[in-house]
């Protein structure tokens, strides 16, 4: 047991092994009794990562009775984005909180295995694209693809994947003034206690929040070496796989695809459903879903839809994948690297003693308040299925906490901005122009490239990121779509592919979603910094001056 508030209570060790360890990043070291510093945080995390055998046990950073006698409030099951958020927010509000988490770290799967590697992998396929793509040509050399190595990015983000979590400890406990126990599993006892380390701590309420994990298929073959999810790949890839068949169609399938087939890895993709036209994806707009798979296509990524994988071929390590294609014919197919990209859910057995209510297909059930089928139960971000986002985990522990403290409040995560990564930034929010056709007369779009038009030669939306494309291969530079009713001149929806555009459209969302909504002429009002997104303003200000609109 390591106590972090208590110098006499085994901080005296804890410094003793962080001084073996070397320096902090920085040179950020405390002195003796004080509290651990961001960089000491990172050489303690990197340590018991590293090497989780080790003796070590939890990281204390619970109240004395003589700091605090108060009964929790609530216990976060899980520190992850949800957890840590509603726990802050729960603390701030004057309430008593206790997080436990098995990681001994706060930040859950986001910096450690799941969404920053993605980023970190996305910016690196947009890189490789466009160094291939303009290979010869201006200062670009050819491109090599021997440089473009998986294993050596997946070892890049490691080295540096303490730091974010390092931050998020040391911010819990120095300037939230949050309670937590970390690298100690929870038990769950009942709808009020659970026990960490034999010993057992209870809260009026409880809030569980552990996320979800991949659901592998159940095909034989499928557990040998050389088979990867978004997580394994982070933690046992140690070879450079050369070719990639991935199975399932989920947005992971399509992020990680683009990323493996820009460092040179061959991949091809296996797919029930077609692409982007999954439950769990919403408001897809055709000719967007269209453009993203034709520009995936296009850089070499092959693509089997309404296929049913059948085994994982290997003895031990994987050698390929046989599968029944759409036609009933059983395919074999060659590779030295398997990803699965299926989706995810959550492990519920962690909570058999609550007997929690679920869904058909696997997750808790609770209304909009998180409460689920036990009254001093929630259930935050994951657990609950669809979106797995981290907007929707974090908003979901802050309208846990405003409950426990006795705010009525009712969080509606069934619309959203949404997006993902191929090499571009795919980005959308509103409805699609189909959806606005079938619910208003009359509906207009403003598009680049035009429905008529010869998107080869047609350089718009040439942006902030695509310029080099509109200038050597147009149709590489994009592709965008602003729906709007024609009789209230309100903006329906957006869609955009290409780059810079995530930021804009949390707030276009926010704006259509208004009582008032949002309009072609309030559009054309505002000063725009140049291109990406921005296109919208620009197109709206030429087409707001009539009054009976058309489109362009």
């Amino acid at each position: 047991m390591i106590d972090v508030r208590n110098p006499e209570d085994g901080f005296a060790a804890l410094r003793a092994r962080i001084d073996a360890l070397g320096e902090p990043v920085g040179g950020d070291r405390g002195e003796a009794g004080e509290p651990l510093t961001v960089g000491e945080w990172a050489l303690l995390i990197e340590d018991i990562v590293e090497k989780p055998d080790d003796a070590t046990g939890g990281i204390y950073n619970v109240a004395t009775p003589e700091e605090d006698d108060r009964e929790y409030d609530a216990i976060f099951v899980g520190g992850g984005a949800g957890g840590r958020f509603g726990a802050a927010y729960l603390r701030a509000r004057g309430g008593r909180q206790l997080i436990v988490d098995a990681w001994p770290f706060l930040g859950g799967s986001c910096p450690h295995q799941a969404c920053v590697p993605h980023h970190l992998f996305s910016e690196c396929a947009r890189e490789l694209d466009l160094a291939r793509h303009m290979q010869g040509r201006l200062w670009y050399p050819e491109f090599d693809e021997s440089k473009a190595s998986i294993l050596g990015i997946v070892e890049l983000f490691k080295k540096g994947r303490s730091l974010p979590h390092a931050v998020m400890n040391w911010q819990s406990k120095q300037q939230l003034d949050l309670e937590f126990i970390l690298n100690a599993p929870a038990t769950v006892i009942d709808e009020h206690t659970v026990e960490v380390e034999g010993r057992q701590f209870r809260a009026r309420n409880l809030v569980l929040g552990t996320g979800a994990r991949t659901a592998y298929p159940d095909i034989s073959g499928i557990e040998q070496n050389g088979v990867f999810d978004f997580a394994s790949l982070i933690e046992d890839l140690d070879y450079e796989p050369t070719s990639c068949v991935i199975i399932g169609g989920s947005k992971v399938a399509l992020e990680y695809g683009s990323f493996f087939q820009a460092t040179g890895c061959q991949t091809t993709i296996l797919t029930r459903s077609p692409l982007l036209r999954t439950a769990s994806l919403h408001h897809i707009d055709e000719d967007m879903r269209t453009y993203v798979i034709d520009m995936m296509v296009d850089r070499g990524i092959v693509i089997h839809e309404g296929v049913e994988p059948l085994e994982v071929l290997g003895d031990g390590r994987a050698t390929g994948v046989r599968y029944r294609g759409s036609d009933g014919e059983t395919v074999e197919i060659e590779t030295d690297f398997v990803f699965v990209g299926t989706g995810e859910r959550p492990n519920l057995k962690l909570y058999d003693a609550l007997g929690l209510e679920t869904d058909d297909r696997g997750f808790v059930v609770a209304d909009s308040t998180m409460k689920t089928s036990s009254p001093s139960v929630r259930a935050i971000g994951d657990l609950l299925g669809s979106p797995m986002e981290m907007f929707k985990a974090r908003k979901c522990g802050m309208a846990a906490a405003r409950n426990i403290m006795g705010e009525h409040y009712e969080y509606d995560y069934s619309e959203y901005p949404d997006f993902f990564h191929t090499t571009y930034e795919v980005t959308w929010c509103g409805l699609t122009e189909a959806e606005a056709r079938e619910r208003y007369p009359n509906v207009i779009k403003l598009q680049m490239p035009p429905d008529d038009s010869d998107p080869e030669s047609f350089p718009l939306p040439a942006a902030e990121g695509s310029m080099l494309y509109a200038f050597t291969r147009p149709i590489l530079s994009g592709w965008f779509k602003l729906v709007i009713d024609a009789d209230s001149r309100r903006i329906l929806g957006a869609h955009h592919v290409g780059f810079g555009a995530k930021d804009a459209f949390q707030y276009i969302d926010y704006l259509i979603r208004r009582p008032e909504g949002w309009t072609i002429d309030d559009m054309a009002e505002l000063s725009e910094l140049f291109l990406n997104p921005e296109h919208f303003i620009q197109l709206s200000r030429l087409r707001a001056g009539k009054q009976q609109l058309v489109n362009l």
